[in-house]
């Protein structure tokens, strides 16, 4: 008998690194997967003790791994789930079933309780809510794909302390829980200063529209590599049946691939949902919602385009989610939420409140389906009308309006031509206004020609809460857009980002 073989048989009953006492399992209609360890050819069952029973068929032990589909479960608890075999068993304690959110991205994900705004407050409130349950990943990374993590930095708990866990992801999960009245597990795994790539599989990198090099990149702790985080940090927990997905990232890629990010993160999206689905054998949705948040701001004054197309980017160029390239998302816009005396520096805001309240009108909307619910801002409808005089914009909602002389822009040329970020931009005062539609003045032009238009479309656009163009109910800012005059044969969209 081979040594491995002998060492398979030894092998303690266990459950992978990512299940523990107090977690969240994801209720019904979907139902839980459950895996882990055990000695070779033992046969496993599963049984679920609590509120209703249940006992799943036995499985085989193959190469030191078991997994069982639970049958679904309503949202509710406290539930033992034990796991046998012949001489052992292993037991998870007060598991609750609920919807799984797996919060992800860069450092503003990172961004912790104990960083935001009115901190003593929130954290006082945590032991309020004992059904949001969170886990966070370790920081690890890894140059092949890992079926289990590496290493746990927060196992599943109720809340009590929550002073390092994510400031989004943790607000969030409360206020869906406010409004849900069940579970909610939260699952976080992130990485400051990391661009979209490492996030990515090596086989959704293949995938884009040009394929992105192999180049080491220098951000955040260590120089990082493609798809290194995606194998370490994602990758393990692909079995796990989640609801949908958070995402606050894009800052690392305002200088590295950025004009790549329109196309490196639809494809990120896409494959993490065929990945997940996949892992859970069936039961993570396809098309599961993927919410984001728009990027907020970094450096005031400046004339650097690096944030203003990302956030473009993030909508896959159209502007606004869900579009027909990334269905079943949505965005929280942040760029009206500066923070120029932030301690952590101005690129990590410290009102997470806000951010995570839009992202919840986004969820509700969006993978809730609830009607009736606000979770967009106000966009144009195109094309836009414009003259010597002025640019007619109208709306698709109705629109609370603040005028302002420096927020939107229009591009002048001598001849209607495409624009280009290098093209003469002019600050264009908003002139007149409706419910609906907004005036801005072509004037400034002089002499010369409008041939497009854009809003918001500088690194740090506004003051907070103070840009011109919200919801009616002043909830929700209007985001960026930039779009061609209807004169202007081939519009923009080539020769801006070439």
């Amino acid at each position: 008998i081979s040594k491995g073989l002998l060492l398979s048989h030894n092998v303690k009953l266990r459950f992978a690194s990512y299940y523990g006492n107090h977690m969240v399992l994801q209720k019904s209609p979907e139902r839980a997967v459950l895996w882990g360890y055990g000695p070779e050819g033992a046969q496993v069952t599963v049984s679920l003790s609590g509120l209703m029973k249940q006992q799943t068929s036995p499985v085989t032990v193959t190469n030191g791994i078991w997994r069982v589909t639970l049958d679904p479960v309503a949202a509710g608890g406290p539930y033992n789930v034990t796991a046998n075999i012949r001489n052992s068993s292993a037991t998870l304690t007060d598991v609750l079933f609920g919807d799984i959110w797996l919060c992800g991205g860069q450092s503003n994900m990172l961004f912790n309780m104990n960083q935001i705004f009115n901190s003593s407050e929130e954290l006082a409130l945590v032991a309020k809510y004992p059904h949001v349950r969170p886990f966070m990943v370790a920081l690890n990374t890894s140059e092949t794909e890992l079926k289990d993590l590496i290493e746990v930095a927060i196992p599943w708990s109720v809340p009590t302390v929550m002073a390092d866990f994510s400031a989004v992801c943790w607000l969030f999960g409360r206020y869906m829980y406010e409004n849900l009245k069940y579970p909610i597990g939260l699952v976080e795994s992130c990485w400051g200063g990391t661009p979209v790539e490492v996030w990515s599989s090596s086989r959704a990198l293949k995938q884009l529209c040009e394929i992105v090099c192999l180049i080491p990149i220098k951000h955040g702790p260590r120089a990082m590599h493609n798809s290194i985080l995606w194998n370490g940090m994602i990758h393990p927990l692909l079995n796990m049946t989640i609801k949908g997905a958070l995402w606050y990232q894009g800052e690392a890629n305002a200088n590295y691939n950025q004009n790549k990010y329109n196309c490196s993160f639809p494809a990120m999206i896409d494959d993490w949902r065929m990945a997940f689905h996949q892992g859970s054998g069936g039961q993570t949705a396809l098309d599961f919602p993927f919410g984001f948040v728009q990027l907020s701001t970094y450096e005031k004054g400046t004339k650097d385009d690096g944030f203003p197309n990302i956030r473009w980017h993030q909508t896959a160029d159209f502007g606004f989610v869900p579009n027909i390239r990334m269905k079943k998302t949505f965005m929280a816009v942040a760029l009206d939420l500066p923070d120029a005396t932030s301690p952590y520096g101005t690129i990590h805001p410290r009102d997470k409140q806000d951010v995570a309240y839009r992202l919840t009108l986004g969820a509700r909307a969006v993978a809730y389906g609830e009607k009736d619910v606000a979770f967009s801002g106000p966009f144009p409808k195109l094309p836009v009308a414009c003259n010597e005089t002025y640019v007619n914009i109208t709306f698709d909602q109705t629109v609370s309006v603040t005028p302002s002389k420096e927020v939107f822009e229009v591009c002048c040329l001598e001849t209607l031509a495409p624009c280009g970020p290098k093209s003469p931009w002019v600050q264009a005062p908003i002139v007149q206004w409706d419910q609906t539609t907004i005036l801005i003045s072509a004037t400034v032009c002089q002499s010369l020609q409008v041939a497009a238009v854009r809003y918001a479309w500088r690194d740090w656009p506004c003051d907070f809460k103070a840009c011109p163009v919200y919801s009616a109910s002043r909830v929700l800012p209007a985001p960026p857009f930039i779009t061609s005059c209807p004169s202007v044969k081939g519009g923009i969209w080539k020769s801006y980002w070439t």
